[in-house]
Order: structure tokens, then C-alpha cells, then sequence
């Protein structure tokens, strides 16, 4: 369970970075290059949240690579059906949404294929 205190610390970093990055752009500034440069900030405890996630996977057993595999599938299909079936109803008036929205979506969806794949594999 290494894993999970490294991908606590890299949620925790995560939120650090965007908590300063917003309140450094929130004070402005006049390069368009440091603009872009904050506002990325927090990408970089993402990069480090990802490798954790790929490296705990490539540790797991043959049948729990067999159940992320499941449980992402089911999100990558499930976020490509919702995000682009909302993009038909934006086109009848439903507000935009955000980008923001589609990770959380993602990740939500993982879990619950993560959930049924312990049912199912239980």
C-alpha cells in the first residue's frame, strides 16, 4: 500500500499548487508566458499522480490488472458517451460545461467499475 501514501502526497501537492498558482494569478501579471506557466502549475503533481497509478498497476496481480483494465474501460466508454451526448444537448440550449467536468466524471466512473469488478471478481 506504498502507493497510496504516494498518491496521497501527490493529491496533497496538488492542491497546494492550485491554491497558489490561483492566488498568484489572482494578483496578475503582466507576461502572458508566466500567465500560462502558472496556470499549468498544477499539471506537474498530476504527472507525478499518474506515474504513482501506473506504477502500482504494473505491480498488481494478473487478475487485478484484469479489473482496472475493466474499471478503466468502463470509464473511458461511459465519459466518451456522456460528454458526447451533453455536447448534443448543449446544441438545444443546456449550459456549457466546463473541461473540468470530464476528469471528475472519469474518475467517478472508475470507481464504480472498480466496484462492480470486486463484486464480480469477489
Amino acid at each position: 500500500m506504498r502507493w497510496l501514501g504516494l498518491l496521497t502526497i501527490g493529491l496533497i501537492a496538488y492542491v497546494a499548487m492550485l491554491i497558489l498558482s490561483q492566488r498568484l494569478l489572482a494578483r496578475g501579471t503582466d507576461s502572458e508566458a508566466m500567465r500560462i506557466l502558472l496556470s499549468l502549475a498544477p499539471m506537474l503533481p498530476s504527472v507525478f499522480i499518474c506515474v504513482v497509478i501506473i506504477r502500482a498497476i504494473h505491480r498488481m496481480d494478473e487478475l487485478q490488472r484484469k479489473l482496472q483494465f475493466e474499471a478503466l474501460a468502463l470509464a473511458f466508454a461511459g465519459t466518451a458517451l456522456l460528454t458526447f451526448g451533453y455536447g448534443f444537448l448543449e446544441g438545444v440550449g443546456l449550459p456549457r460545461l466546463s473541461m473540468f467536468v470530464v476528469w471528475p466524471l472519469m474518475a467517478a466512473l472508475w470507481v464504480v467499475g472498480v466496484l462492480i469488478g470486486r463484486v464480480r471478481y469477489g
